[in-house]
């Protein structure tokens, strides 16, 4: 498309020429690379939003001559490491994305740069395996294995040796295995056996996500409870992989499309026989809804899975806009600090999550709407584990200071690391950890 200055078209992102050779021409992509950064020089509009930029603008300040151009061109990698695809800066603050001539998309730019290092130089052992979830899942699945790893995580002295070895931070709290997969513990419903007319309309697949299947398979089984209470027909997709969200975070692109053909044709099928597609994990659905479809732009399949996909507080709010949602809740939830995790944002749906979680009596919820810092595999490594830390210490403070019962956030990896941080904060908190789908499910009374 043209890109024009002044347009009253809202922002739109064009799709991404990872196919094509100039792509991965590296000194096109260092000339794209000072243009860009020479526009966020003159602007600094991001500079409170993550590390990326403040290092970008502190490269500027050191250099003779105060511009990008005294910037030494290998220096540009510190800033393309310090971001972590948050997509934040797009959403929230940049005034030059498409439709502007200046076609500014700071995330999408430092993903060819990583896509370009990677297809040059492979990546490190490390991220190769914190990005590999399906292999270590699989791994992790066995019970002796998950119990082995839980063990491991929790151990001082083995974290120390981890850091050492593997560049994890010994201080990151890590997620546990779950002995028993999502699968393997879920009833999934495959339609009521009720009479014609007794069953409210839609039909739902979940697809679980690595992190339900192999960490929290709770929040799985919370959703499908929260879809068999509301009479919504729910089946599991079958014969998945990994959404590819880590290893597109990663550069690694020829492993997200391939990822993205084991996945499309299950999921297009469902989405032609009508099927509303939910997944528990934002960065999963924004994978399926927003960054496929812009990497596979000639690929319909895609996009009818994108247009079949939902977040699940999406969903939930359309039926209780067309009267659908039930509202026999028996208790309340007191006061709930509620995060919005970015890539909820980046989906553009509003707050659905929020607005769901309010029509139940008895509950307050207060808001953060800052990136946390973690993001993925990011906060978990040694050298960003701080800074990850630093960033989400506003995130931390804010919640601390509501004084909550429960902590939540649509991503669970984002939650924990809440809790991190405002145990930091304070020494110790009140509050519990609970997933919204979890809450929702309490809010209904159901076990």
């Amino acid at each position: 498309m043209t890109v024009k200055e002044g347009s009253l078209e809202p922002p739109r992102r064009l799709p991404i020429d990872w196919k094509s050779a100039a792509y991965f021409d590296e000194a096109a992509l260092m000339g794209e690379l000072e243009r860009v950064f020479d526009i966020c020089h003159g602007c600094r509009r991001c500079v409170s939003l993550c590390t990326a930029f403040p290092k970008l603008f502190d490269l500027v300040d050191e250099g003779g001559s105060g511009e990008v151009d005294a910037i030494p061109k290998f220096r540009y990698r510190e800033v393309v490491d310090q971001c972590y695809l948050c997509d934040m800066c797009f959403m929230t603050k940049c005034p030059y994305v498409p439709p502007h001539r200046w076609n500014v998309d700071f995330p999408h730019l430092m993903l060819r740069a990583k896509a370009v290092r990677f297809r040059k130089s492979g990546a490190a052992f490390r991220d190769r395996l914190l990005t590999s979830t399906d292999a270590i899942g699989r791994l992790a699945a066995i019970p002796v294995v998950a119990q082995a790893l839980n063990a491991v995580n929790g151990n001082s002295a083995a974290r120390t040796v981890m850091q050492s070895v593997l560049g994890v931070h010994k201080d990151r709290l890590l997620p546990p295995y779950a002995a028993r997969k999502f699968r393997s513990v879920a009833r999934p419903v495959a339609g009521f056996p009720v009479r014609d007319g007794e069953l409210a309309p839609g039909k739902v697949a979940v697809f679980s996500t690595c992190y339900v299947s192999y960490n929290e398979p709770g929040i799985g089984v919370d959703l499908l409870r929260l879809l068999a209470h509301n009479e919504v027909p729910a089946v599991l997709v079958d014969k998945v992989a990994c959404c590819g969200m880590p290893k597109l975070e990663l550069g690694d692109l020829e492993r997200v499309e391939a990822l993205a053909a084991v996945n499309i044709p299950p999921l297009l099928r469902l989405a032609r026989d009508g099927y509303a597609i939910l997944s528990p994990v934002p960065s999963c659905t924004l994978m399926f809804k927003k960054e496929l479809p812009l990497l596979l732009p000639d690929d319909e399949g895609v996009h009818a899975v994108a247009d079949a996909m939902f977040d699940p507080f999406e969903y939930f709010m359309l039926r209780h806009r067309d009267g659908l949602l039930k509202s026999d809740f028996t208790r309340g939830l007191g006061k709930v600090a509620y995060h919005v995790p970015c890539h909820a944002r980046v989906q553009n749906v509003g707050q659905k999550t929020r607005e769901v979680l309010q029509l139940v009596p008895g509950t307050q919820v207060t808001t953060m709407e800052r990136c946390a810092g973690h993001d993925g595999t990011w906060g978990v490594k040694r050298e960003y584990f701080a800074l990850s830390m630093k960033i989400g210490r506003p995130v931390f403070k804010q919640m601390q200071a509501a004084d909550p019962d429960f902590v939540s956030s649509d991503c669970p990896i984002a939650a924990r690391h809440i809790m991190q941080g405002m145990d930091d904060v304070s020494g110790t908190t009140r509050a519990r950890k609970a997933h919204p789908l979890t809450l929702l499910r309490m809010a209904y009374g159901l076990e």
